[in-house]
């Protein structure tokens, strides 16, 4: 320590002993040199830049001449980012040169403000040959020297490299230190200023930005486009990767957000108390996170499932005029490092300013969708409705009234006096208007005999008024539900089949061709339950019937609630179809839902058998989607109404292929391929059908999977999705690898056991015409 003393004593004493003859050389220099006409010189020319860009390069370039040498740079401090700064012109570009400021000679000098002039760079450790090395450059000597204003503040450094004299490089001296701390202090009030007042016009144009912003993004009413426009601006003004705007859902207490835009819009829902996002909702302060992955509120499941990487968060709540937070802003990932508390004032910023056109938008979308309930609900009655505004004219009729009433066009009814329409025999309808009207009493007559087009109607007729909050008159609503024997006997039908086929088979003006078969592309269901022989020996015939009857329940029901038509029972499996008799243009997705909801529903029922102490069942089920034939197919003494096809057997095949494959859900490349909603499944083979010559791409289905039932489930997916493309390719050893991967992340997962064994067997066989396609050998 001692030494350690004597030697900083030393160091400060050198250092006043030299100032009387830097002092002196100063004058020589001045005499010789006329530095004060320089001095001059650099204030005025300075001064007279148009920014800090054309300021650096005056610099620069009176540091290279004045100095003679070979090169010089001039770098600034940055007080936000603690980086020192420089930029070059590099044609019609310009580039920025930016280092931490306490790193190498120029962060040294930065730091002690003190001058450096080092005659052999590459003796000095501080010194980075990381530069040379790169472009060739050799340094040999330096002079650095910190910029100081009037008051002693460090806001820079001015570095010269290698003086010329002659053709020789030559060490500087004293009088060159002189001279740079002169000319560096003279021109440090003018670089400030500059820097100031480039810093005070990015500003500006920074808060110009934001108003154009926050202009453009609270014109929206369109709540999804309004979300899908702040998170875009929110991620372009902080510059991250991504954003996400929650807004608290206060009847089901859920944070969301949209995703995606028109069709492809998803939602995303979460408890607005849990993570980050609830954590800011909850307590309405703003959470600046720089590690992500080191802070215990974060969870990482997200980027599990995307792949996504989250480096950093900075999330802050959305307040309203009331100061009440109705949502939170999150952002991940500032590029170039993490959120700054400047970032974090104008995140709050930015979502003050959104924060009435967010709640105008939501109260819009609310209304919104009321409205679109209502006209849903409306259009979906199969009663006839009618309603009239305070005058008495007619505004509304949805399609059963249309249908019901005979009506082609809208000016058969729309806009017309209820009096000019409820005419000749339907006349007694307007006096029970007029009579509700005076009464402001709902009416009803029951089995009334109206006629449209000609043709007779029975019906029951409610006649309701319609009175606004404030008990003001605003019309009046006629409902009129039609009982005709049509209807009667599609209600009769209706307990003998599917009510689906009933209403085909009731609307179809010639039953005939519809009964006497159809090409149409649906959906097979195959269901099968398991180790039935077991079942039946266990149980016995009575108790064999009774668990049939209670798991059938069950699983129609489920068929049914997706639109799906029950076709047959066969022993202890079902077919069922999805897109027969009646079609919809999401059915492949209402069949993956029903198999999905089919396998969690018997695991609750098995948990309830257990707990009686009876034996738990298991089932299988295969899907595919193809053109089949369906229709009446019997004797004219029995028929049934049922599916047949190619198609029809595929989904078979697969439903057996389940034990094959130790899977429940099972289903070919045609399903996958239409459908529409996103579901966690795994490509598992693709093989040849018994009866068939083409390869079937066949994939696992795994939505019905929890982490106990499946841990690791997407682990596991992506290492099998690489062991099947490895498989493919005839690669056995990496196939093998990845599989074995799939089995340290679940060592239930037995299909992987079965791929371990395949490329063990292949690899014996080394297959010389391998094209990855398995060939099943039984049905």
């Amino acid at each position: 320590m001692a030494d350690a003393g004597a030697k900083k004593t030393k160091s400060k004493n050198a250092e006043e002993d030299r100032r009387p003859y830097i002092s002196r050389r100063a004058a020589e220099i001045n005499n010789k040199y006329g530095i004060s006409d320089l001095l001059i010189d650099i204030g005025r020319r300075i001064s007279t830049a148009d920014n800090l860009d054309d300021a650096l390069e005056m610099m620069t370039e009176m540091m290279s001449v004045e100095l003679k040498a070979d090169r010089s740079t001039l770098f600034l401090n940055d007080t936000s980012s603690g980086e020192l700064f420089s930029r070059t012109a590099q044609g019609q570009q310009r580039r920025e040169i930016r280092i931490l400021n306490d790193s190498g000679i120029a962060g040294h000098v930065f730091q002690t403000g003190e001058s450096l002039v080092i005659k052999d760079a590459y003796k000095d450790k501080r010194f980075n040959r990381g530069v040379d090395e790169q472009t060739g450059y050799r340094t040999k000597s330096i002079l650095c020297v910190p910029i100081k204003t009037v008051v002693g503040h460090t806001i820079g450094v001015a570095q010269v490299l290698n003086k010329i004299d002659g053709k020789k490089v030559v060490p500087f001296d004293d009088s060159d230190l002189v001279l740079l701390e002169a000319m560096t202090t003279q021109a440090a009030v003018a670089l400030q200023n500059t820097q100031h007042l480039e810093h005070m016009q990015k500003k500006s144009a920074e808060e110009m930005e934001f108003l154009d912003i926050v202009s453009d993004v609270t014109s929206e009413i369109d709540l999804s486009k309004l979300l899908a426009k702040v998170m875009g601006e929110a991620a372009r003004l902080m510059t991250a990767e991504r954003s996400t705007l929650f807004l608290n859902d206060e009847k089901t207490s859920e944070l969301f957000s949209m995703v995606g835009a028109g069709l492809a819009a998803t939602e995303i829902r979460l408890p607005n108390h849990l993570g980050i996002a609830g954590t800011v909702f909850t307590t309405g302060e703003s959470i600046n996170i720089p590690h992500a992955y080191a802070d215990l509120r974060f969870n990482p499941a997200f980027d599990k499932q995307t792949g996504f990487f989250t480096r950093s968060i900075l999330c802050t709540p959305v307040v309203n005029k009331e100061g009440k937070v109705i949502g939170v802003t999150q952002v991940l990932n500032k590029r170039g490092g993490p959120f700054t508390d400047e970032d974090e004032q104008r995140l709050k910023a930015f979502t003050a300013q959104i924060a009435i056109g967010l709640e105008n938008a939501k109260l819009f979308n609310d209304v919104q969708n009321m409205k679109n309930y209502s006209e849903s609900m409306l259009e979906s009655m199969s009663n006839a409705v009618i309603t009239t505004d305070d005058e008495g004219k007619i505004v509304t009729c949805n399609a059963a009234g249309y249908r019901i009433m005979k009506l082609e066009e809208e000016t058969d009814v729309i806009y017309k006096k209820s009096e000019e329409f409820f005419i000749g025999k339907n006349e007694w309808v307007m006096e029970k208007i007029h009579k509700v009207d005076e009464s402001q009493v709902p009416d009803i007559f029951m089995d009334a005999e109206l006629e449209f087009g000609g043709e007779k109607v029975s019906a029951n007729v409610t006649v309701l008024p319609l009175i606004s909050s404030e008990e003001k008159k605003l019309g009046t609503m006629v409902m009129i539900e039609d009982i005709s024997s049509e209807k009667r006997m599609k209600s009769t039908m209706s307990r003998y089949m599917d009510p689906g086929l009933a209403d085909q088979l009731m609307s179809a003006g010639d039953s005939d061709d519809f009964l006497g078969g159809r090409s149409t592309e649906a959906t097979v269901l195959f269901s099968d339950v398991r180790s039935f022989t077991t079942i039946t020996e266990t149980l016995g015939a009575q108790g064999t019937v009774q668990l049939l009857n209670e798991y059938f329940t069950i699983m129609v029901d489920i068929i049914t609630e997706e639109g799906g038509m029950l076709d047959k029972f066969i022993g202890d499996a079902m077919m069922a179809g999805f897109g027969i008799p009646v079609g919809h243009d999401d059915d492949e997705d209402r069949a993956m839902r029903a198999a999905i909801k089919m396998m969690t529903s018997l695991w609750e029922w098995n948990k309830k058998r257990e707990a009686q102490g009876l034996m738990p069942i298991d089932h299988g089920m295969g899907l595919n989607t193809d053109n089949i034939v369906s229709g009446n197919i019997g004797s004219p003494k029995r028929m049934d109404y049922t599916m047949i096809g190619d198609g029809v057997n595929l989904a078979a095949r697969l439903e057996s292929a389940c034990k094959q494959y130790h899977a429940h859900i099972l289903v070919s490349e045609y399903t996958v391929k239409k459908l529409k909603g996103t579901y966690r499944m795994r490509d598992i083979d693709d093989v040849v059908v018994k009866g068939k010559t083409e390869p079937v791409g066949v994939y696992e289905v795994l939505d019905y999977h929890s982490d106990k039932t499946f841990p690791n489930l997407m682990d596991c997916v992506n290492h099998f999705n690489e062991g099947r493309k490895h498989y493919r390719a005839g690669n056995w050893e990496k196939s093998t690898s990845s599989f074995r991967e799939v089995l340290k992340a679940n060592a239930g997962d037995h299909l992987s056991n079965t791929y371990i064994e395949r490329c063990e067997l292949l690899k014996a066989e080394d297959p010389k015409d391998w094209k990855g396609v398995w060939v099943m050998k039984s049905k």
